[in-house]
C-alpha cells in the first residue's frame, strides 16, 4: 500500500462519511450501525494546489494533473480489538500497511446517531483507540523480545537490542505512545520499528468532527482533543463531515462562496489533505507545457536525478541536469521566456535538492 493515510475511529463517528468527501464519490457505505465498513475502501485523491491553476493561466494546457494521496477508510474498532474483538486482527494489519493514522473523533451531541460507548467523549474514545493500538504494539514487541532472548546467547547484538527492546516493552505497557519515547531517533528504535511497523510510532493527526455550530467556535469537545493532541505532539483538523459531504456536489467556485458564508477559509478535508501530505514527507515540484501542467510528487530532500526519475527512469539514467524556475519568479515573469530573459532561470546538476513548487525541465541523454 506504501504512503498512505489511515482513516481510523470507532464505529459510527463519521470516517465513512468523511471518505466519501474525500473521493468525491459515495464509494463508502455510510450508515447509522456499527461495522459499515469491513473491507477497507481505499482512493487516490488529488491534492488541492491553486498554484496549478496560475501556472495553467500562462501556459494554456490542454489538461492539469495533480499531485495524489492515497487514503484508506479501514473498519471501525472496538475495544478488545487486540484480543479479535470486532474485526479485531484484521483492523490492526489494515493500519499496519499505512504511514499515518487519521482519527476520526465525534465531537458533537446527536442523541439520532448512535455512539457505541453511550455517549460523547472524545478523550475516552481517543483513549481506546489508542489503547488497543499499544496492546497490539507489545504483542508484536513481545514476540520479538522473545526470539531476541534465543539469539542473545551467542550474539552480542542481539542482546542489546533485546536490552533496548525491554525498555520499549516498558515505556508501552506504561500507556506511552511509541511515537513520543525519548529514544526514538536511536538506531536501536528504528531497527525495531523498521521491522515491526509499530502502530503507535505512526504520524497521527486527529478529525475532529463537529455540527455546523463547531466549525466557527471551539466547543468543549474540540478543546479536550486539541489539548490531547497538544500533549503528544499531534495536530487537530477540525471539519464537518455532514458539510464537506454536501460540498461534493459543488463546483469550486460554488464551494469557496458555501465556505465563505458559513465563515470558513478552507475545508476541512483541504486541510486534512495538505496536512497529511506534508506528514508523510511529501511536495510538489511542476511541469508546465502546452500539453499539460502537472505535479510530480516526491519525498522532501530528493535531489534533481531522482526527482526526474519520477516521469521516467530513463531521465535519471541519463541526467545531464535541469532548467530550474522558482514558481514565484516563473509567475512573476508570465512564463518561462520572461523568467529566462529576467535571468530566473537557473541550471542545476546532479546534487540540486528539488525545492517544493519548482518549474523544471530535465536535459537527458540516453
Amino acid at each position: 500500500m506504501g504512503l498512505a493515510i489511515g482513516l481510523v475511529g470507532l464505529p459510527n463517528v463519521g470516517k465513512s462519511t468523511t471518505f466519501n468527501a474525500l473521493t468525491k464519490a459515495q464509494n463508502a457505505e455510510a450508515a447509522n450501525y456499527p461495522f459499515c465498513t469491513i473491507e477497507p475502501n481505499k482512493a487516490i485523491v488529488p491534492v488541492p494546489d491553486k498554484r496549478l491553476d496560475e501556472l495553467a493561466k500562462i501556459v494554456s494546457p490542454e489538461r492539469i494533473q495533480h499531485s495524489t494521496l492515497d487514503f484508506v477508510d479501514i473498519a471501525g474498532l472496538v475495544k478488545g480489538a487486540s484480543k479479535g474483538e470486532g474485526l479485531g486482527n484484521k483492523f490492526l494489519s489494515n493500519i499496519r500497511e499505512t504511514e499515518v493514522i487519521l482519527q476520526i473523533v465525534r465531537c458533537f451531541e446527536d442523541e439520532n446517531i448512535v455512539h457505541t460507548e453511550g455517549g460523547i467523549d472524545p478523550l475516552r474514545d481517543v483513549e481506546i483507540i489508542e489503547t488497543e493500538l499499544i496492546l497490539a504494539d507489545v504483542e508484536v514487541l513481545g514476540n520479538r523480545i522473545e526470539r531476541l532472548k534465543k539469539q542473545a546467547k551467542a550474539d552480542k547484538k542481539a542482546k542489546t537490542l533485546m536490552e533496548f527492546a525491554d525498555v520499549v516493552m516498558e515505556y508501552l505497557a506504561d500507556g506511552n505512545l511509541a511515537r513520543n519515547f525519548p529514544d526514538r531517533e536511536s538506531d536501536l528504535f528504528k531497527e525495531l520499528d523498521r521491522d515491526l511497523r509499530l502502530l503507535t510510532s505512526k504520524e497521527m493527526m486527529y478529525g475532529a468532527n463537529v455540527d455546523e455550530d463547531g466549525l466557527l467556535e471551539d466547543n468543549e469537545h474540540v478543546q479536550a482533543l486539541t489539548q490531547h493532541a497538544h500533549d503528544n505532539g499531534c495536530e487537530v483538523i477540525k471539519l464537518c463531515a455532514k458539510i464537506e459531504e454536501e460540498l461534493i456536489g459543488l463546483d469550486e467556485e460554488e464551494g469557496e462562496e458555501f465556505l465563505q458564508e458559513l465563515g470558513v477559509a478552507e475545508s476541512g478535508l483541504a486541510q486534512i489533505i495538505h496536512k497529511g501530505f506534508d506528514k508523510l514527507g511529501l511536495m510538489s515540484y511542476f511541469t508546465a507545457g502546452v500539453k499539460e501542467v502537472r505535479a510530480w510528487t516526491i519525498r522532501k530532500e530528493t535531489t534533481a536525478p531522482k526527482a526526474a526519475a519520477v516521469i521516467h527512469n530513463d531521465f535519471e539514467k541519463g541526467f545531464i541536469r535541469a532548467e530550474v524556475i522558482a514558481y514565484d519568479d516563473f509567475i512573476a515573469n508570465n512564463g518561462e521566456q520572461g523568467a529566462k530573459e529576467a535571468g530566473k532561470m537557473r541550471l542545476e546538476g546532479k546534487e540540486y535538492i528539488v525545492q517544493d513548487g519548482d518549474v523544471m525541465h530535465f536535459r537527458f541523454n540516453v
